[in-house]
């Protein structure tokens, strides 16, 4: 009987340890999180080729709160956004909950006319929930309701005077440019008089700007002449040496080289433009290719997204179908 014990006792013994190295040896995967979504089937051709928000308004006649800086920010968006009983901006919205920093918007919020109805039915679900950390910008769809009541009464503060629609705020080291392409551009106009002032007050090694229309387009309203309204602006942008200027307008995702107002190659201060009408809204097919375009997506939803250092970006799109859709890379800032 005491042997049987001292057998027992070993047994025991043995067990516990090769169990116990079974255990440690077995690694524990950390939880994911994945989301799966459908989209129109897309298309592409091309050339070849995070933390919490921070800002620092330096000329908003809002002035929202000041936030701790951050080495590298992330600024991350979209335009053409929301469609009433399309779902495209909830796939987009999807991509957003995922990613840390500022968001903006490049106008036609929601779809079709930019009412307080709409932006409270058709945005607030989806993308209106990060609403607390977006700076949006206007386009003709949120015009479509008299003055855009519907955009400044639901953005509020974030949106700027409600008279002019466009202000800019400081992001890390870089200046951002809020425009608004749906009112007076002109050379003399009192948008452009107020851009030149708060490019000369605000200098910066590094600067954004932002509006609806794109001057250089691909896509459909690259031909109807829509984006010509915005010379003046990108005159005054180039003269000051802003280095990404980015839009939406057309439903699609398009990088352009950096160029100077007349669309010719300008690799020493020129402006690289991105076009990412790409939030929800239904894509557009492309026509022939404009100079100097880079890359060229269309089908997927997807945002932007911007990673700002003291003396440089780096970009990305961020789809829908992240393995079939891609674009990224880095550029310098002048």
């Amino acid at each position: 009987m005491f042997r049987m014990k001292r057998w027992l006792i070993l047994v025991i013994a043995i067990c516990s340890m090769s169990c116990a190295n079974s255990a440690t040896s077995i690694p524990i995967p950390k939880p994911t999180r994945t989301t799966l979504l459908t989209t129109p089937a897309p298309t592409e051709t091309a050339s070849p080729t995070t933390a919490s928000p921070n800002h620092a308004i330096t000329q908003s006649p809002t002035q929202p709160p000041t936030e701790t800086p951050h080495d590298s920010p992330v600024l991350v968006g979209a335009g053409d956004i929301a469609v009433c009983n399309a779902r495209g901006d909830e796939a987009t919205a999807g991509i957003l909950d995922g990613i840390d920093g500022t968001i903006f918007t490049l106008g036609d919020n929601v779809y079709p006319n930019g009412t307080l109805e709409q932006f409270q039915k058709c945005y607030e679900p989806s993308w209106g929930r990060h609403k607390a950390r977006t700076y949006p910008v206007p386009g003709n769809h949120d015009y479509n309701t008299g003055g855009a009541r519907g955009y400044y009464a639901y953005f509020g503060e974030r949106a700027g005077d409600p008279s002019r629609g466009y202000y800019s705020y400081a992001l890390g080291a870089w200046q951002v440019l809020v425009l608004n392409s749906e009112i007076e551009t002109g050379e003399n106009s009192g948008q452009v008089i107020w851009l030149r002032d708060v490019l000369a007050q605000n200098p910066t090694r590094c600067a954004i700007a932002l509006f609806h229309r794109p001057l250089f387009s691909s896509g459909p309203h690259g031909r109807d002449g829509s984006g010509e309204k915005m010379r003046a602006v990108w005159n005054v942008l180039y003269e000051n040496n802003v280095d990404v200027i980015l839009n939406g307008h057309d439903h699609d995702y398009e990088r352009f080289a950096p160029q100077n107002p007349q669309g010719e190659r300008d690799d020493a201060r020129g402006i690289r433009q991105f076009v990412v009408g790409t939030g929800g809204a239904s894509p557009y097919a492309f026509g022939e290719p404009k100079p100097n375009s880079e890359k060229r997506i269309t089908g997927p939803f997807g945002v932007l997204k911007l990673t700002l250092h003291a003396t440089s970006y780096d970009w990305e799109f961020v789809s829908i179908a992240p393995l079939l859709f891609k674009d990224s890379g880095s550029g310098e800032c002048h």
